[in-house]
């Protein structure tokens, strides 16, 4: 059996966000939980060349479990630790004039980020952020002359654009740490991301639109009038924007055809050039430095991801690896190799280097313990199986080597909703596995990698729709003799933990035990208490809490708990700004009153994400052993 505490304590490169390459080109800025907590490293680039590669892979034909399991040398670079103290760190980013190193500090998991300022020279940090009282979101942008700081914040009730200048002095009168800062463009929606134009003459900033749809504007510095990709008659999905080196252009992904697709902005006439027309969703667009290359990860179909390079002649080629999955594409400053995080069922995320000439890998860091390096992982695999209205669902499968009709069986439900399970590093899964149970991650409606027209399915359907294909993963358990009836448990977080608590009130008769991780569980007091950004999303995803009333009720579990037959688990953050734990007390409380086994764990300090590794271990040890007590009788 793999020890889960041990799995948990294997490092990962932070792969959400991205990491900063240097002006320079010599080093390479990221975040990593090696100490147990999430810290920015300095990695050293300088003559770090690879010997070996998978020419002979295609990650797109060929599954983990048809490979071997290769390890690459590892060149060792010197790596540097550069934050310290409280919180975690996140999405370091070099200033372009390459004297200063910015990150997002979170301090107690409510993601109010602040904006920390490290002077490379002198090793001094500082709080460029020390007043805030608002939240900041973790994606900003340098200006190209390093003096400003474009961030985006719910100041006035909607994540807005503001400008921020890095050395703008404190506002006498106006109390301590106020400074001045330029509000520079309001979208109609909250903001999640912006980048500076490397002309210094625009930013580009995504907003969310219309429903399951964002908008990338072009926001002028000169006062000019913001313009929308695509323009306003016909709105266009647009998001991840990227510059080219020259700013005339921009590189985005966009859904509006039905798959994830990039396309190029030309700012001159406001055309669109579509590069991509193909199935499979494509993300994280970067362009090479010298303008004659544009590269993205391709998703295939949920389940593996890597990255593709485009040159200007319109030739594709993808990094070969492994099948697993790849993030944030960065091209170096010569244009001739590409970094990225990576990761798979037997590799945790790390930073790898792939040389464009004859496609060599360089893995960069190495989180994997030598203790694991020689482990037997459950591989999964792909699955499909009917819904409880016959809509085939994708799913990803851990079948141990021994599993039968009376093995343990459980139902893991990702968060989002838009999100999914395929072939990634998951400590939690391959514990589970490693156990003798088998484990099945629905995709149900809703999720991404499938195309639009799964990721809007859910719309006003939320807790009935994705619920039913969550539930109908238990009776493909049975009915494939994977695992025992009687012997089925479901859990999943955050959104995934509703609809663990909607499985439990709508087909009780399925499961033998629930443990729901950070879970929102009454659609009113959840709007109620949540930030602006999520009661927008709620509106466009359930309509308006008094228009549809008896919508949100009835897809509210917290008014059905009576019904719930298995024992339960909440497990919550004392400072989550997305799903507040008054959500879990009031129901621990509720079905404590029914008669109904229940069990609170409440960590002080954290957030919707734990922040502090020894809470992660402790929480997700608990969340097997309180499985373990029905599964394992």
């Amino acid at each position: 059996m793999l020890n889960l505490e041990t799995l948990l304590r294997v490092p990962d490169v932070e792969a959400g966000i991205g990491f900063s390459l240097s002006p320079d080109g010599r080093r390479l800025a990221f975040a990593w939980n090696k100490t147990g907590q999430s810290e920015i490293y300095e990695l050293e680039l300088v003559g770090q060349i690879a010997t070996s590669r998978f020419s002979d892979l295609s990650p797109a034909d060929l599954p983990i479990t048809q490979l071997p399991n290769y390890q690459l040398p590892i060149t060792n670079p010197p790596i540097t630790m550069l934050s310290s103290g409280p919180g975690g760190k996140f999405a370091p980013r070099y200033s372009p004039d390459g004297k200063t190193l910015a990150w997002a500090l979170d301090l107690d998991g409510s993601e109010s980020f602040h904006i920390i300022l490290l002077d490379l020279a002198t090793r001094e940090t500082r709080d460029l952020t020390p007043e805030i009282d608002f939240t900041i979101q973790p994606f900003y942008a340098w200006s190209p002359d390093s003096k400003q700081i474009a961030y985006l914040a719910d100041k006035a009730g909607n994540f807005d654009l503001y400008l921020r200048n890095v050395d703008s002095p404190l506002l006498a009168g106006e109390g301590p740490g106020v400074r001045s800062d330029r509000l520079l463009f309001s979208p109609s929606g909250p903001a999640s991301f912006v980048r500076w134009s490397p002309d210094g003459l625009h930013l580009a900033v995504t907003a969310d639109q219309e429903w399951q749809a964002d908008g990338t504007f072009i926001v002028p510095l000169d006062g000019g009038e913001p313009k929308r990709v695509g323009g306003d008659a016909h709105p266009l999905d647009a998001g991840q924007p990227a510059w080219s080196p020259d700013g005339a252009q921009l590189v985005f992904t966009s859904n509006s055809s039905g798959w994830s697709q990039v396309g190029v902005y030309h700012l001159a006439d406001n055309r669109i050039e579509w590069l991509t027309e193909d199935e499979g969703d494509k993300y994280n667009p970067a362009w090479s430095p010298d303008g004659r290359r544009i590269a993205w990860i391709c998703n295939n179909r949920g389940e593996t991801a890597w990255v593709e390079i485009r040159s200007e002649n319109g030739t594709p080629r993808r990094v070969q690896t492994e099948a697993g999955f790849a993030y944030w594409p960065t091209f170096t400053t010569d244009s001739q190799s590409v970094i990225f995080v990576y990761d798979n069922p037997r590799r945790p995320p790390d930073l790898w280097r792939a040389a464009l000439d004859d496609g060599r890998l360089t893995q960069l860091t190495d989180s994997l313990p030598a203790e694991l390096r020689s482990a037997e992982f459950v591989i999964p695999e792909a699955v499909a199986y009917p819904s409880l209205d016959g809509t085939p669902i994708p799913a990803i499968l851990y079948k141990p080597k021994d599993a039968s009709p009376q093995s343990p069986g459980v139902v893991v439900i990702h968060g989002g909703p838009a999100f999914n399970l395929a072939y990634f590093w998951h400590p939690f899964l391959s514990h589970l596995a490693s156990r003798g149970w088998t484990v099945i991650g629905p995709n149900y409606r809703g999720s991404t990698g499938y195309g639009r027209d799964w990721l809007v399915s859910n719309r006003y359907e939320l807790g009935r729709l994705d619920n039913d294909d969550c539930a109908a993963a238990a009776l493909y358990l049975a009915r494939q003799g994977l695992a025992d009836p009687a012997r089925i448990a479901v859990t999943g977080r955050s959104h995934g933990g509703y609809l663990t608590m909607t499985c439990l009130t709508r087909q009780p008769e399925l499961w033998a035990a629930g443990a729901s991780v950070v879970p929102f569980l009454n659609w009113f007091s959840g709007h109620e208490n949540s930030r602006e950004d999520l009661q927008y999303w709620d509106i466009l995803n359930m309509g308006d809490p008094v228009e549809y009333h008896d919508l949100w009720r009835e897809r509210s579990p917290f008014f059905f708990l009576d019904r719930v037959r298995a024992p339960v688990q909440f497990i919550c953050g004392e400072n989550d700004p997305r799903c507040p734990p008054s959500e879990s007390v009031a129901a621990h409380n509720k079905l404590l009153e029914l008669g109904i086994q229940s069990e609170l764990l409440l960590y002080e300090g954290e957030g919707h994400g734990f922040l502090k590794l020894e809470n992660v271990i402790d929480s997700e040890v608990k969340r097997v052993e309180f499985l373990a007590k029905v599964l394992e009788k």
